[in-house]
């Protein structure tokens, strides 16, 4: 059972753990930022959500269980709860209890897709797999997963258009070591969303993601795959997504047709 030390002094981490004749400032410069109980409660649920303890979907323990785990009040876990929960980490259900969110909820599923229709109109997607292939990664691309250049990657090239209209050309590099058995076919008739098949079937939830955006000008291929005459302007997105640690598990680039589309973002 795990609970936050009671004893500051006892913990290797501690500034009166310094070694002997560390001057003040060195251990000062050293110690760990204070941070609030309920943050280091929501830490405590991070590493059990890393480890595989509570798996996506699963129903976790209710705030009192996890209260007496931790040794901390109810109210504590809830506030630590409230934020993975904004977080789209956790998700609460009314008279049921809260749950490990999954790429495979309606509300999860577009998270990480900003590109909005102009019109309220429902859309139909129809995403084309254009290939799928093993290579080795790219200097950029090995730096931006945190591996070595050279190493194996998965590369994936895909359309999806909305209402039959093509409107994203994407190229993926996945670690090849993590998804090794990934596979055209597979990929080709799996009809939800990817980051589910990632999190069902290869143990990976993509949790944060950092983007740049930038404009574009349609190549041949891109003009040719997305309909559009040769230099017609896009809107480029350079995506990396990562895992729980931390750890970097995908760059995506997308270029973007935005005729009919806006991109969206929330800012607070």
């Amino acid at each position: 059972m795990s609970s936050i030390p009671s004893n500051p002094s006892s913990d290797p981490a501690s500034p009166s753990a310094a070694a002997p004749g560390a001057s003040p400032t060195a251990s000062a410069a050293s110690s760990p930022t204070f941070s609030p109980l309920y943050q280091q409660i929501k830490a405590l649920i991070m590493q059990r959500l890393q480890s595989g303890e509570w798996k996506s979907g699963e129903l976790i323990p209710s705030e009192v269980e996890l209260g007496n785990r931790f040794k901390v009040s109810q109210g504590t876990v809830r506030k630590a709860i409230d934020e993975l929960a904004a977080e789209n980490l956790l998700v609460r259900r009314q008279g049921k209890g809260t749950f490990v969110a999954t790429h495979h909820e309606a509300r999860s599923q577009f998270r990480f897709l900003r590109l909005m229709p102009d019109s309220d109109q429902p859309q139909v997607t129809d995403k084309r797999v254009i290939e799928l292939k093993r290579l080795r990664a790219p200097a950029d691309i090995a730096r931006q997963l945190g591996m070595k250049s050279g190493d194996s990657v998965v590369y994936v090239k895909r359309v999806l258009a909305f209402d039959g209209v093509p409107t994203i050309l994407e190229e993926l590099w996945l670690p090849g070591a993590l998804f090794k058995a990934l596979t055209l076919e597979r990929l080709a008739e799996y009809k939800g969303p990817m980051y589910g098949l990632f999190e069902t079937e290869f143990g990976t939830r993509m949790i944060r993601a950092t983007e740049q955006i930038r404009a574009a000008s349609a190549d041949a291929d891109a003009a040719e795959l997305l309909a559009v005459e040769k230099s017609s302007p896009l809107l480029c997105v350079e995506r990396v997504s990562f895992t729980y640690g931390d750890k970097p598990v995908e760059v995506r680039r997308g270029l973007y047709v935005t005729n009919r589309h806006h991109y969206q973002n929330e800012l607070s």
